[in-house]
């Protein structure tokens, strides 16, 4: 087989990369192995504008939001799917300081934050004392219906390939690479931390950290909005809520932990009224950064092996963004923004 692109990986990153790739007109096959508790099958799919105690944007919120509101759109009328609805985030004040905050920091710039009429209004469902403040527009990608209908459309392309990739049978030629009986132009890597023991990309600032959650039903729980109080309960299907994330640096091994159900379940007795069934709870290692920026482009020794990777918490909104950009670098030779382009550590990676 001859092609143009092989892709590692179709978590959420990995998905809107072949789907620009093909758009320019170029060929690929996808190598996944599919897994339970990949970071983009466990991710409850939020798109926030704002971040941290101080209430600030997020990086390159500006130009990133509309582009993947599109994007979402499109890809979900290809596949037909509803890709992503407007859920915004209801942030009870856990402390009368983080009400202030949220005041002044609404005095200074007022987009994507709202104050309510009735900040008590959700008082029979909750149990807060200091009020909220509103997020908006937030969205909520669905993530659960984009993945496999996406996979299913390459299944039918033949450009799925579902097995362990091995990277000591790839071979790096000067103008191709050849993987068992597949020669591609390219390889690009959007495995997600596995990238972080790759031969070619483990001197790269990674910093894996592991998130859990539960799926909890409440039936009785509003499914209009993202609700936040340190953790986030999010509508994830009919009664159904996500409840999460945690950030573990310090791990021993990818899998739950019965001290964070128990401190989410002890959450859920304090701040929600109405009854709970926990029906599971699941975790997984984030492919996060020391900078907070993803890894893009090619490698300096090895041009034509590439990376897409390092979107930590954001590869829902980063994703798509990045992936055009990829995609048009590719057939016209357009830059990639330096604060993502991996090229950023050349040095490094020409030890």
């Amino acid at each position: 087989m001859q092609i143009d692109f092989l892709i590692i990986g179709q978590g959420i990153s990995g998905t809107f990369l072949s789907w620009y790739l093909q758009q320019e007109g170029f060929s690929f096959l996808v190598i996944d192995q599919p897994k339970a508790n990949s970071p983009s099958k466990v991710a409850a799919g939020v798109i926030n504008p704002v971040t941290g105690r101080r209430i600030v944007k997020t990086w390159m919120i500006d130009e990133v939001l509309p582009f993947a509101l599109n994007a979402y759109q499109q890809l979900g009328e290809a596949i037909g799917v509803e890709a992503i609805s407007q859920k915004n985030i209801i942030d009870f004040f856990p402390t009368p300081q983080m009400k202030l905050a949220f005041e002044k920091r609404f005095s200074e710039d007022q987009q994507y934050l709202a104050r309510p009429d009735d900040e008590y209004n959700f008082l029979p469902w909750f149990n807060y004392d200091f009020g909220y403040g509103e997020i908006q527009p937030a969205y909520l990608v669905n993530l659960p219906g984009i993945l496999p209908a996406y996979r299913n459309r390459l299944q039918q392309n033949g450009q799925l390939l579902e097995e362990v990739f091995q990277p000591e049978l790839l071979q790096i030629n000067s103008n191709s690479i050849q993987y068992k009986d597949i020669t591609a132009t390219h390889i690009l890597f959007s495995d997600g931390i596995a990238s972080a023991a790759s031969p070619w990309f483990n001197l790269l600032p990674f910093a894996a950290n592991k998130g859990e959650a539960l799926w909890v039903e409440i039936p009785d729980l509003p499914d209009t909005h993202i609700f936040k109080r340190g953790f986030s309960l999010i509508p994830w299907s009919k009664n159904i809520f996500w409840l999460g994330s945690t950030y573990l640096w310090e791990f021993d091994n990818e899998d739950p932990t019965p001290g964070y159900r128990q401190f989410a379940e002890t959450w859920l007795k304090q701040t929600v009224k109405p009854g709970f069934k926990i029906l599971d709870h699941k975790a997984a290692v984030r492919p996060a950064t020391l900078e907070r920026r993803p890894f893009i482009g090619f490698h300096p020794l090895y041009p034509n092996v590439g990376i897409f990777n390092g979107m930590g918490t954001k590869g829902c909104s980063l994703g798509p963004y990045f992936a055009h950009q990829l995609a048009r670098h590719m057939r016209e030779g357009t830059g990639i923004t330096p604060e993502a382009d991996v090229q950023r550590f050349r040095r490094i990676l020409s030890k």
